[in-house]
C-alpha cells in the first residue's frame, strides 16, 4: 500500500517576462482564465485530488497570491451589504481553512529543480505532488486526481505526459519509454530538453509531478543541468534505479499559458465551456472568422 499524497508544492517565483508589461507589478499566476487567475484553477485541482497542504514557493513581490486565498473583509462586507449572495460565495469559496496555506521563499531564480528543494522542510518524508500553474489543464475529473487514482495501484514517481511534434523535445523534459500500453508509459531515464535528433521519444513531461521524498537527496546537490539551472527532471532521473517512474497520458486538454497564444486560446476555450458566456463567446469568434 503507498503512503497517501496530502501534500502539493507551487513554484511560483517567476517573472513572468514574457508578460510583461501585464507582470510587472502582477505575478504571471494571478493573470485571469475568464473570470479566475491561473493559480486558482490550480489549486482547486489539487484540492479536487485530495490536497490538504499547499506550499507556495514564491519570489518578491508575490504576496497577492497569499492574500488571494485569504479573507478580504471589506469586500465581504460590500458584498453582503448589497445582497450580492452569489458573489459572495465566489470569493468566500477561495479561502483556504487555517494552517493549509503556506509559502517560502525561493532567492534566486536557479530552476524549477532548486524551487521544488527549497520547499523540501515543509515535505519532510512525505510522497507530494507538484502542480505548475502556467499548464492548465481543462479535464473531468482533474488531471491530478487521474494521477492520484495510477498512483494507487503502481507507486513511485509519477508525472503527466502528452506526446509533442518531434521538432519540439528541446522544449520539455522527454522520457526514454521502456514499456507503454498507450496510457501509462514506464521510463527508463529522463532527458531535459534534448535536440529532436538525441530525444529517446516525444513523449513530454508536464506541469504535474507525483514525487517521493527522495528526490531531494539529489536535488541537494545543486547540480546544474540544462540552460544552466537546476533541473527537476536531472534529479528525477536519478532516482529511476531506485523506484518506479511513469508518466500518464491523462484525458483531458492543456493549454501552455506560459505563452501568450496558449493564454489567449485557454480564455476562449473555458468561455466556451460555459453555459453562461458560450453563445456569446461564438458569435464574437464569428465576427472575425472572416476577417
Amino acid at each position: 500500500m503507498v503512503k497517501p499524497v496530502k501534500k502539493a508544492v507551487f513554484p511560483v517565483a517567476g517573472l513572468g517576462t514574457r508578460f510583461l508589461p501585464a507582470t510587472k507589478a502582477m505575478p504571471k499566476e494571478m493573470l485571469p482564465i475568464v473570470d479566475k487567475p491561473l493559480i486558482q484553477y490550480a489549486v482547486e485541482e489539487a484540492r479536487d485530488a485530495g490536497i490538504e497542504e499547499i506550499i507556495f514557493v514564491t519570489g518578491r513581490g508575490k504576496a497577492v497570491l497569499l492574500d488571494h486565498f485569504d479573507h478580504s473583509f471589506e469586500l465581504e462586507q460590500t458584498l453582503g451589504a448589497r445582497g450580492k449572495t452569489e458573489a459572495l460565495a465566489e470569493v468566500l469559496d477561495v479561502m483556504s481553512k487555517p494552517g493549509q496555506i503556506t509559502s517560502t521563499r525561493q532567492q534566486q531564480p536557479l530552476g524549477l529543480g532548486h524551487a521544488v528543494w527549497c520547499a523540501r522542510h515543509f515535505i519532510a518524508d512525505e510522497p507530494f505532488a507538484v502542480l505548475l500553474a502556467d499548464d492548465l489543464i481543462m479535464a473531468e475529473p482533474g488531471c491530478l486526481k487521474q494521477m492520484m487514482d495510477v498512483y494507487a495501484e503502481v507507486g513511485g514517481n509519477i508525472v503527466a505526459s502528452e506526446e509533442v511534434p518531434p521538432e519540439q523535445t528541446d522544449r520539455y523534459g522527454i522520457l526514454d519509454v521502456v514499456e507503454d500500453d498507450g496510457t501509462l508509459a514506464r521510463a527508463k531515464g529522463l532527458v531535459e530538453k534534448p535536440a529532436p535528433k538525441d530525444a529517446p521519444s516525444n513523449l513530454c513531461i508536464i506541469g504535474r509531478y507525483i514525487l517521493q521524498p527522495e528526490v531531494f537527496a539529489h536535488l541537494a546537490a545543486q547540480e546544474q543541468g540544462a540552460g544552466g539551472e537546476i533541473q527537476l527532471t536531472d534529479a528525477l532521473a536519478k532516482t529511476i534505479d531506485e523506484m518506479p517512474f511513469h508518466g500518464l497520458r491523462f484525458k483531458g486538454r492543456r493549454f501552455d499559458c506560459g505563452n501568450k497564444l496558449g493564454f489567449l486560446e485557454a480564455n476562449i476555450a473555458f468561455a466556451l465551456a460555459r453555459d453562461d458566456l458560450s453563445t456569446g463567446m461564438k458569435k464574437i469568434i464569428d465576427q472575425y472568422s472572416d476577417k
